[in-house]
């Protein structure tokens, strides 16, 4: 929808996309869902959900074995993300690398993005220089 053509709009990297396969075997699910929601103290949160099926207007994102699906309303807002999956001494999960977040909180559990037309003209700048 908002993406450049032979660009994916979100890429994983080898930790993330192994841990997304092994998951959807798992649990016997289509994908992993990503989107963002309003919430915390920065203003917007990422939500990660198993998906049971892929809706019309999501965007899907195949990476080997893995399986990233994006939410229409989150598809702008994502464009550009690398997701990671890390492991600690004292927790393990998923790092998200956007392009478009412009403030974080300190926690690191919520994020805020530029205004959309920031991000629309971007985008609109990204896709002619890959008509180029």
């Amino acid at each position: 929808m908002f993406g450049i053509p032979g660009k994916p709009p979100v890429t994983l990297t080898q930790a993330a996309e192994r841990h997304v396969a092994r998951l959807m075997a798992k649990q016997g699910k289509k994908g992993l869902r990503i989107g963002v929601k309003k919430g915390g103290c920065a203003g917007m949160e990422y939500t990660m959900e198993f998906a049971e099926q892929i809706d019309e207007h999501e965007e899907v994102i195949e990476q080997g074995a893995a399986r990233v699906i994006i939410a229409p309303m989150a598809q702008m807002f994502l464009f550009g993300t690398e997701i990671d999956y890390r492991t600690g001494l004292l927790e393990s999960g998923f790092q998200f690398r956007n392009p478009n977040v412009s403030e974080a909180c300190g926690c690191g559990e919520s994020i805020k993005f530029d205004d959309v037309e920031t991000l629309a003209a971007r985008q609109a700048e990204q896709r002619a220089r890959a008509a180029e």
